[in-house]
């Protein structure tokens, strides 16, 4: 008996429950609702001029960009990724320098797609020919850093004759079909043949590697399953209803597409109720939203017969996670490796779609709070396929709101409390509390962690993560700074660190919602290996008519007549830090208000700064962040408190200015 057998099939039961089929009957089921791989994909071809031509719908401000862009770079030669660029991250860790040029590459074959398809002219068909052909001609679709050919064969560049695939050849396979789509009679009469090329690579590098390939760790197979799954499942299944269509064999596209949405199936069937994702608001976009796309997708190849975003709890809920995570402004709830003010270039479009999908109106105003009218609808950096579902959405053209800010958030899954000052305001403290295991996707050692926000902007922070290498995915992760419970908002106790693991967990946790305050406690004990500890209670409170966040923690640790190493509290600030005998004075980023931390007088604490080089931390929190450390030794209990008030004496700077 095998875990696909026994585990939970919410979208197969769907399908066969619509269908008026029996479970085992769904696939035949599927085939008999698909439409044809011309019609199969939700954008209207270059040939309808009503959508591309000059005066079509699609939008105007956000193609005429695009043509700038495109123009300005026409003369100029494509990028080129190079061998000695993908060796790197096998030399000194660094996949950026292959990622640069490859990315940009497909960025502008997007572009030129875009300009071929409103102008129909000769000089960008011929530009859409030269990008298709370099990716033809490229290796290998899979990104360096995620190729197992080090480990299978040895070698430091891809072996082509065992493709991996990734999310960069799914990226590609998907990119081929909407190109197909878009431009498949524009390239028939100008390239003949270059869209069986264009198939022939799919099925070589994608579609072959995925049926006869089962030991790909994104499937999920032993239970474990994380956001590449729908990513690569969703952009498998596009390739699969636009190009597999010229071999005679109908049953080879329904197998496909089938065995994607059973992959997909494994990660919906694993996304809680509350639809929380424990990788944080920045990795919603490629998670739970490709889920969410590659069901939209095949609600629209099914002619709508087939709609699971609205069945399914977990989907519903998940599309109200983004705006759940949101501080204020362009701040964001940032546990594990996500950021604190992430890009605020992701396709909105297709929250917006989904949200209405589903009837969240909070969800589609937060989505719309994202809509400058007059601006672009979209970019190419989200991929063609999301650029064209964008451009061409006219709900989302017209869509204006306001983010909705709720008072209160509760996810169980993630064991994860957020508590505003106020309803709809994010003027006052916010309070963010977490507890979870060491053992979540992208995890950081952070159990019973928290962030405190002034006017949306974070104070006590998570720094999030620098930029990715090798290392950040391997043995030595937790040798990285950020990952480590030290320069988290967690005690250290007796000189220990949370170690990493689905075993270090937090304990008897409880949130309780008020008006007058809401607040988390949480056993941490069991989140660190330390045999003396018998107990570490946090409560962390945002009381609402003190305008107060309290973070209360007591404990017991066994005495020892051996020397210990001390224990002490951490809390990792953003802003100028000016330290003072029962406090800290802090001057937020973003031109937050003044926030003043205090602690037991007896509690002699001291500061110590972290340069931050990686660009990745220091463009959002500036050249530093702040380590207050408070020892507690001979203590079993303190408590911190946090509030908005400039009125503590400025004390002694420790970072801004003379340290």
């Amino acid at each position: 008996m095998t875990l696909s057998e026994h585990r939970p099939r919410p979208l197969i039961d769907i399908l066969a429950n619509q269908a008026g089929a029996e479970a085992h009957e769904w696939k035949t089921a599927l085939g008999r609702l698909l439409a044809a791989p011309s019609a199969s994909l939700p954008v209207a071809p270059a040939t309808d001029r009503g959508v591309w031509g000059p005066t079509g719908v699609a939008d105007a401000a956000t193609v005429q960009g695009i043509l700038a862009r495109a123009e300005a770079e026409r003369d100029s030669a494509w990028p080129q990724p190079l061998a000695s660029q993908a060796a790197r991250v096998h030399r000194d860790g660094d996949r950026e320098v292959w990622e640069r040029p490859a990315f940009e590459r497909q960025r502008r074959l997007t572009r030129a797609v875009v300009a071929a398809a409103h102008t129909l002219e000769d000089e960008w068909i011929d530009a859409v020919a030269d990008g298709v052909q370099l990716l033809c001609e490229q290796s290998s679709w899979c990104w360096p850093a995620h190729d197992d050919t080090g480990d299978r064969h040895g070698a430091v560049l891809a072996t082509i004759a065992t493709p991996f695939l990734d999310l960069g050849a799914g990226e590609v396979a998907a990119q081929f079909a909407w190109i197909d789509h878009l431009l498949a009679d524009a390239l028939d009469a100008r390239y003949p043949g270059l869209r069986g090329r264009m198939r022939d690579e799919v099925r070589i590098r994608v579609i072959d590697p995925f049926l006869t390939r089962r030991d790909w760790h994104w499937i999920g197979l032993d239970g474990d399953v994380h956001n590449w799954n729908p990513w690569i499942h969703g952009n498998v299944m596009t390739a699969a209803m636009r190009l597999l269509d010229d071999h005679g064999d109908a049953r080879l596209r329904v197998e496909t597409i089938a065995l994607a949405l059973d992959g997909i199936d494994r990660y919906v069937a694993a996304l809680p109720d509350d639809g929380a994702i424990d990788e944080g608001f920045g990795y919603w976009w490629n998670g739970a939203c490709r889920a969410l796309e590659a069901l939209d997708l095949l609600t629209f190849a099914t002619g709508g017969t087939l709609d699971p975003s609205r069945q399914v709890t977990a989907l519903r809920e998940t599309v109200a996670f983004p705006h759940r995570s949101h501080l204020g402004g362009p701040w964001y709830v940032n546990f594990a490796d996500g950021q604190a003010r992430p890009s605020t270039a992701q396709p909105w479009h297709a929250l917006h779609r989904a949200a209405l999908r589903v009837g969240d109106d909070s969800a589609a105003a937060h989505a719309a709070s994202h809509r400058a009218q007059g601006a672009a609808v979209a970019s190419e950096v989200e991929g063609l396929g999301r650029l064209l579902r964008g451009v061409t959405d006219s709900a989302w053209a017209r869509a204006s709101g306001a983010p909705p800010l709720p008072r209160d958030v509760v996810l169980p899954s993630t064991q994860t409390l957020l508590a505003r000052q106020n309803d709809g305001r994010a003027d006052g403290l916010t309070l963010v509390v977490k507890g979870g295991h060491n053992g979540e996707n992208h995890n950081h050692n952070d159990v019973g962690s928290f962030i405190v926000a002034a006017g949306g902007v974070p104070v006590i922070v998570d720094a999030g993560r620098p930029t990715y290498t090798k290392q950040t995915f391997g043995p030595d992760r937790y040798d990285i700074w950020t990952m480590q419970s030290a320069w988290h908002n967690v005690p250290e106790v007796r000189g220990t660190d949370q170690p990493a693991g689905v075993g270090w967990s937090a304990d008897d946790v409880t949130a309780h919602i008020g008006d007058h305050a809401s607040w988390q406690d949480l056993e941490l004990a069991g989140a660190y290996d330390v045999d003396a500890l018998r107990s570490w209670r946090r409560h962390a409170r945002l009381d609402r008519d003190a305008r107060r966040v309290e973070i209360i923690d007591e404990w017991c640790l066994e005495s020892t007549a051996d020397p210990v190493a001390p224990t002490s509290l951490h809390l990792l600030v953003a802003g100028v830090v000016s330290l003072h005998p029962s406090g800290a004075r802090i001057i937020p980023v973003d031109a937050a208000p003044t926030v003043v931390v205090r602690w037991p007088r007896e509690i002699v604490a001291r500061a110590e700064i972290r340069e931050l080089a990686d660009p990745l931390l220091s463009e959002v929190w500036g050249p530093t962040l702040t380590r207050i450390i408070l020892p507690v030794d001979d203590r079993t209990h303190a408590a911190v408190t946090i509030e908005i008030d400039d009125r503590l004496p400025a004390g002694s700077t420790v970072n801004g200015g003379e340290r």
